[in-house]
């Protein structure tokens, strides 16, 4: 294999992307853009839902109640309604998402110490976002309802607030939370977002590259030289290696810097990782270019075997253990899970090497495997 031709491929490859500026914006502007608004579009975090209150009792203890609603972060308060015919149109046209209904004579049950129902209506076209929205009521009536309890039975027996608190909450849950202690959805998106956008660039950029020279001719050039299989192949693929690894660097600045994830693990470490992934991912590119002869071939087929498997069977949004038994035989079958595990390793536990070989391990065999299957399935002459 002489170095020297694979040089000359390498840099007739550049020139050609330097030379197509819409390729060159495709190849160093848009995965860039892609973080920019997915890391600032896609967020986890259920927080200022539109809540609005329909107090029909109007009494000081209803105000108090609802204020523990509207003093909340997690809700972004609307203002009171009349009635409920007048918040039914908000809720339909997604002004609102939440509807607190307090029922007539609430503060007097309470205070002869009866039980008080309340209704709350939540929108449930979103089922995530509705269950957490379950969560954040039940925890505050919770809240509430200890205090009132505790208020009632202090005035009864003359024992204080707070041992009466105490006993009628026996077990005291004190949460710590991992590796994300402000539970911040955007940390733990963003180091994703990298193993997205280099599952999608790559190997668009790879296949585009590869096929852009059959549909021009230019690839008999090839056929005709006396170039081999290996040194067109690599020649050809590592100005899109090096473009996706300074892809990677600035998305890693991006996620660090703009979106204040921290970098807890071994830089060395992650800059390897992601070296292989990058291979694993033009090597998509490059099975797809050998199997398709037009470029929009290229784009849909490079689509298709990318942008699923990057989304949903990586870890990206749902966890692999929440995945049913097929989709997740599907996961550890794609090389998008073992990255994203080395991405929330390196960025919010803090692990390297020890932890993580196997990933890299996989990732390894995954780069090989697939350069051998593109060198396999490349002819140096054109199939009659």
């Amino acid at each position: 294999m002489n170095l020297r031709r694979i040089r000359v491929v390498a840099y007739k490859e550049w020139r050609e992307i330097v030379r197509d500026r819409l390729f060159f914006a495709l190849a160093f502007f848009v995965p860039s853009l892609l973080m920019l608004l997915f890391g600032y579009g896609l967020s986890l975090d259920v927080e200022n839902i539109p809540l609005a209150i329909v107090d029909y009792d109007q009494s000081v203890t209803s105000r108090d109640y609802a204020h523990r609603f509207t003093d909340s972060r997690y809700f972004s308060f609307q203002g009171y309604a009349r009635h409920e015919k007048e918040v039914e149109k908000l809720v339909i046209d997604n002004t609102l998402r939440a509807v607190i209904v307090i029922p007539p004579q609430f503060g007097q049950n309470l205070k002869a110490g009866r039980s008080a129902e309340v209704q709350t209506w939540i929108d449930g076209t979103f089922p995530f976002r509705a269950l957490t929205t379950k969560g954040y009521v039940t925890a505050i009536n919770a809240a509430i309802n200890v205090e009132n309890l505790s208020a009632h039975f202090s005035a009864m027996t003359g024992i204080s607030q707070e041992k009466i608190r105490s006993s009628l909450q026996p077990v005291k849950l004190e949460t710590r939370y991992l590796y994300n202690q402000e539970v911040k959805s955007i940390w733990s998106v963003a180091p994703k977002l990298i193993m997205v956008i280099l599952m999608l660039s790559p190997p668009f950029l790879t296949a585009l590259g590869v096929v852009r020279e059959k549909e021009s001719g230019a690839i008999y050039n090839v056929y005709s030289s006396t170039l081999s299989r290996g040194e067109y192949l690599i020649g050809k693929l590592l100005p899109y290696v090096g473009i996706s690894i300074v892809n990677a660097c600035a998305l890693s600045g991006f996620a660090l810097l703009l979106f204040g994830a921290p970098f807890k693990g071994d830089p060395l470490f992650f800059l390897i990782s992601t070296i292989l992934y990058v291979i694993c991912t033009t090597g998509i590119g490059l099975l797809v270019s050998v199997m398709v002869n037009t470029q929009v071939a290229a784009m849909v087929g490079t689509a298709i075997v990318t942008v699923v498997p990057a989304v949903l069977y990586s870890g990206m949004i749902i966890p692999i253990p929440s995945l049913s038994a097929i989709a997740a035989v599907i996961a550890h079958l794609l090389p998008g899970m073992y990255y994203a595990e080395i991405t929330i390793g390196s960025f919010l536990k803090g692990v390297g090497f020890a932890a993580l070989w196997m990933d890299l391990l996989i990732l390894t065999l995954y780069a090989a495997a697939l350069f051998t299957a593109g060198f396999l399935a490349f002819h140096k002459r054109p199939d009659n």
